[in-house]
């Protein structure tokens, strides 16, 4: 990390500036990018995917929430779903921006297609909502969304898109943020911004089962937190309670379960009427180890679709063709829980402000305060996009023109050398960090084990920052941002033994030991 550096100097003629700096290619990165473009910075976008798919924004499936004109019942909903936890004041910039950004950017400015009943919004309902109030497109609504938005700004004049470039480091000098340093040349590319904007996404890839893409890494929390600025909330991960329990799982959309499907066990048995007063609609956490405890208990569990008002096929196409992709001809589909979203992250003010100056983040690697300890069904698409305007608009405000203050400062020169090796190392690295996120970190928590899963990730994080002193590769930076993430959330899960929300903590008398020991 290039940090506090007493080199700083003005930047020389030819330096890549710009006026915003965003890193990520999600519905956050996107609407962030549009803010700052609208009000008249130059902006530059700058992302490690090289197609949309590799964005989580385009696996989201149920939709994106709106409050249909009653924000105060969205944000009681929100507030459910969080245990509580959620901050009264972040809620309230979310439900009364929601319709406002959603008509303006998704329905005026991208004309998408959502579905409709006749010439009205086909509006659905999800779990732990009270209401049908979340647009849709099939089960894909991610897609529908990302890809026009990418295109978007892609053909907007003030914004410059790079994609297959990551960062891999913050610039920092005196507490503030200048920019970054990409991987754009083998000495390492730096980029200097009035304003950095993170939108990174999440940090799937730290467990061994995922609905996020591949290359969740964390990168956006590690580089902010080794420039030193406030994480929060990171022992909030949350596991979504219904993807497909075979090889290469993906997400079972909660809209399902919105219309309709219910739970089995083994036995053919509906177990969560038992459960919850909700059943299947209760918030995510209490369903996910409820279909935990089903298949510790009996061996499987299903989730059927023959309850649905429509047929599965017609309701939900592109979620019945990976089915038949996959050769599940039943409609009773085997599911189990599989990490799906960071609650905590980055911790950011109410226009995405992070605690160094220049610094800014939006999407699921800040910390907003909306979720708490445990997030509402679509309630991710639409906090990306609300506070990716707003800290687009803030951040554009510091004005058009060369950055002030000091404007670089000498990055270390990278070393590539054998750069094949770093690749096979950090794929064996990054085997022991799930087993141990896994076994440790996941839907329950035992305080004992978490300490020992600690200890695990700091010895791993010792031996990959060892090896990246003689070698460095955009794998290595990845597996390092791994390490350091895993290590926040580890921490964060040892200090509050509180179970609230996504973090269970359970009494273990039975301690395991560690992976990798």
């Amino acid at each position: 990390m290039v940090n506090d550096d007493p080199a700083a100097a003005p930047a020389a003629d030819g330096d890549d500036r710009t006026d915003v700096l965003v890193v990520g290619s999600g519905i956050a990165g996107c609407a962030a990018a549009l803010g700052a473009a609208r009000d008249g910075a130059a902006v530059c976008l700058l992302t490690k995917a090289s197609r949309p798919d590799e964005a989580s924004t385009d696996w989201a499936q149920g939709g994106i929430s709106t409050t249909r004109g009653d924000p105060e019942s969205l944000k009681q909903d929100v507030l459910a779903a969080s245990a509580g936890t959620a901050d009264d004041a972040a809620v309230d910039v979310l439900v009364e921006n929601a319709d406002e950004a959603v008509l303006d950017v998704l329905v005026d400015t991208l004309d998408v297609d959502f579905d409709r009943d006749g010439e009205e919004f086909d509006y659905t309902r999800e779990a732990a909502h009270s209401t049908e109030r979340i647009l849709h497109v099939d089960a894909s609504t991610g897609t529908h969304i990302l890809r026009p938005f990418l295109q978007y700004v892609d053909d907007h004049d003030r914004i410059e898109v790079r994609d297959d470039t990551a960062a891999l480091d913050l610039l920092t000098h005196e507490g503030a943020v200048h920019g970054v340093l990409t991987d754009e040349t083998p000495s390492g590319q730096p980029i200097y911004a009035t304003a950095t904007i993170l939108a990174t996404g999440g940090i799937g890839s730290l467990y061994g089962r995922s609905t996020n893409p591949d290359g969740a890494t964390g990168d956006g929390i590690a580089m902010a937190a080794l420039a030193g600025a406030d994480i929060a909330d990171m022992e909030y991960v949350q596991f979504h309670p219904t993807a497909y329990a075979g090889d290469d799982p993906f997400l079972l959309s909660e809209a399902l379960r919105g219309e309709g499907a219910h739970l089995l066990n083994a036995d053919g048995e509906r177990f969560m009427p038992d459960v919850h007063p909700d059943a299947e609609l209760a918030p995510r956490d209490v369903v996910a180890r409820a279909v935990a405890d089903e298949r510790d208990r009996t061996g499987d569990v299903f989730l059927d679709v023959s309850t649905l008002a429509e047929p599965f096929a017609d309701a939900f196409p592109n979620l019945a063709s990976k089915c038949e992709e996959r050769g599940i001809e039943s409609e009773r589909i085997p599911v189990a829980p599989c990490e799906h979203f960071l609650c905590g992250g980055i911790d950011v003010d109410d226009r995405g402000r992070a605690s160094l100056a220049n610094l800014y983040a939006v999407g699921e690697c800040s910390r907003t305060g909306v979720h708490g300890a445990n997030r509402l069904a679509s309630t991710s698409l639409l906090e990306g996009l609300v506070w990716g305007l707003r800290a687009g608009e803030t951040a554009a405000v510091a004005g058009p023109g060369e950055p002030t203050g000091p404007e670089t400062v000498d990055p270390p020169e990278l070393r590539n050398s054998d750069p094949e090796l770093p690749a096979r190392f950090a794929a064996e690295k990054f085997t022991r960090l799930r087993r141990t996120m896994d076994a440790f970190l996941g839907l329950e928590r035992d305080l004992d084990d978490v300490a020992r899963a600690g200890s695990v990730l700091r010895r791993l994080k010792g031996e990959v920052d060892a090896y990246t002193r003689t070698r460095t590769s955009r794998s290595l930076y990845e597996l390092r941002n791994a390490c350091v993430t895993a290590l926040l959330i580890a921490q964060a899960a040892r200090e509050n033994p509180e179970s609230v929300g996504c973090h269970h903590v359970v009494d273990d008398s039975v301690a395991n030991e560690a992976p990798g020991q």
